[in-house]
């Protein structure tokens, strides 16, 4: 057998990908123990961060030309820790006290119900070779941080975590976003020669990482709901506009 020299050199590239994945799911974990433990706030912060390492586990799969079955379903595991059952405890610990056991344990399981069917439609309806600049429903990532993004934005004017009324119907709205026919644009590339959408959505990505970073909970609200509300109206307005492949990755 030949040896080849640039084998072994190529093998570890294979899983960096996967480590992020990985390191996704390990801080969903933690974020499930910090709820649990009373610590809400901290979780949040882990899952923001397993949501970065969720948008750049496929795109630096994609950048290194090696993206495989394994990695998308690998990152769906991963993405059902951190992004549906993270969520339902939150649900259950936080906003459900109060209500019979039976209709609060089926209200906090509507985050991880629509959220694995959410990853399920994604997985089957992946087209080798082609990337579409936007998804059909609301994802789980987006949803999960939506929800902390109430919780952050309430305890940081009030102290407490919000109205759990509320809360609840947000969780039912998130759900239905989740399973919905409506488009959602995917994240950026990190190039401002990838037209002008793109080049829109990078400095609107930069401008949220600075605000976040500035003001925290007060503008994260406030920045998911404008994403929501705009994708939500577009959707409306020109329903097949964005049914044309394009290079924007996921």
């Amino acid at each position: 057998m030949k040896f080849d020299p640039n084998k072994k050199r190529r093998r570890p590239k294979h899983f960096i990908p996967n480590i992020l994945t990985l390191l996704n799911m390990f801080l969903g974990f933690l974020a499930m123990g910090l709820i649990l433990n009373g610590l809400p706030i901290r979780a949040g912060v882990f899952i923001i961060i397993a949501g970065l390492f969720d948008v750049f586990d496929g795109k630096i799969a994609r950048m290194l030309g090696i993206e495989s079955r394994f990695g998308v379903e690998f990152d769906s595991m991963a993405d059902t820790v951190s992004f549906c059952v993270v969520p339902s405890v939150l649900v259950y610990s936080l906003y459900v006290d109060g209500l019979p056991p039976l209709l609060g344990g089926f209200i906090a399981f509507v985050p991880l119900m629509f959220g694995t069917i959410r990853l399920a439609k994604f997985n089957i309806q992946q087209e080798p070779g082609k990337q579409k600049s936007y998804t059909v429903g609301l994802t789980t990532p987006i949803a999960t941080i939506t929800l902390f993004s109430y919780l952050f934005f309430n305890h940081q004017i009030d102290g407490d975590y919000g109205d759990p009324r509320t809360a609840l119907m947000l969780v039912a709205a998130l759900g239905f976003l989740m399973v919905s026919p409506i488009h959602f644009a995917k994240f950026p590339l990190f190039s401002f020669k990838s037209g002008r959408t793109n080049s829109i959505l990078l400095l609107g990505f930069i401008f949220s990482i600075i605000s976040l970073a500035i003001w925290q909970g007060y503008v994260l609200m406030p920045l998911v709901s404008i994403y929501i509300g705009w994708n939500i109206v577009q959707w409306f307005i020109k329903p097949h506009k964005n049914d044309v492949p394009s290079e924007i990755d996921p």
